[in-house]
């Protein structure tokens, strides 16, 4: 099978062109043979199918470098002047013998590469979790390994930088961590919600956090001044004589951080504790207030 050059068909000397160069070569080799210049003549007829030929190997990025490789093996630097030959090709065929073993499904792949070029880039889904941490973690900020099923069902785990003073309900993004994207597309990204969880010392409402100040009977009658532990340091805290339980105590600037350098409050709720247990000598002072006191406070 005669080897088809299909530079020397477009009128070029060699294969270090542009693809400018041969949409340019082309149009003067097309304008040229086109049948409606040469009604009649077989010849050009023939040579303008080889020119389409030709154009819809070179035009196409993936079949001409393949035919380089082809066209350095066969003519190369070594090319000699010769005069133009044809392939064999069938009754009305469109494309010759050798188009047809090497660049056969030329057309499928040019229609393949447009219909891919045509589907738009889609962003992946972003996917939503929520993650709970403790008052104390949210307060001083950490990192935290978070383990998480990915939508594979496969177990993976992230490391995550919480912020110090972080808001309940506040997300973490994770970017492309989310669904695959289509067609090119960017993954979509992972949020991570915080959710603050109360504990055994302290509740978060607001940027305030609450506490409770345990009180012994005779602190809450007479009034007394107690150390209270609030998130970050203690604090000594006035109890006014006469205090009852539920009634609040404010600490100003002692609560939770609000994101622009200040603090909200800390307020402790009273809760006063009778002892389950007494010595003889407090279960004697007991009876003695009992018989002495006047105080009833189912009176009103």
């Amino acid at each position: 099978m005669i080897f088809k050059d299909y530079y020397k068909i477009l009128g070029l000397d060699n294969n270090k062109v542009t693809m400018e160069d041969i949409k340019q070569a082309y149009r003067e080799q097309a304008k040229k043979y086109h049948p409606d210049v040469n009604v009649g003549n077989v010849a050009s007829e023939e040579r303008f199918k080889d020119i389409n030929e030709a154009y819809q190997v070179l035009s196409n990025g993936t079949t001409k470098r393949k035919y380089d490789r082809m066209w350095n093996t066969h003519i190369g630097n070594r090319r000699k002047k010769q005069q133009y030959q044809e392939s064999k090709r069938g009754r009305d065929a469109v494309f010759s013998d050798f188009f047809n073993m090497f660049f056969g499904n030329i057309k499928e792949e040019q229609q393949e590469e447009k219909k891919d070029k045509k589907k738009p880039q889609i962003k992946g889904e972003n996917i939503e979790t929520e993650v709970p941490i403790s008052i104390m973690e949210a307060f001083y900020g950490m990192n935290k390994k978070v383990s998480l099923r990915t939508v594979d069902a496969k177990m993976k785990t992230f490391d995550i930088k919480v912020p110090a003073g972080i808001r309940n309900g506040e997300k973490i993004r994770l970017i492309g961590q989310g669904k695959t994207g289509q067609n090119g597309g960017k993954n979509g990204d992972l949020f991570i919600k915080i959710k603050i969880e109360k504990d055994n010392k302290f509740e978060l409402i607001g940027y305030d956090l609450y506490t409770t100040l345990s009180l012994t009977p005779w602190e809450a009658a007479l009034g007394t001044r107690v150390n209270l532990e609030g998130i970050d340091d203690t604090v000594s805290v006035y109890v006014p004589a006469g205090i009852e339980s539920g009634e609040k105590l404010r600490i100003v600037g002692k609560g939770y951080k609000d994101g622009k350098g200040g603090r909200g409050d800390l307020t402790a709720i009273v809760k006063i504790v009778v002892p389950k247990k007494l010595t003889q000598e407090e279960k004697d002072l007991y009876e003695k207030l009992k018989e002495i006191s006047n105080f009833n406070p189912r009176a009103n």
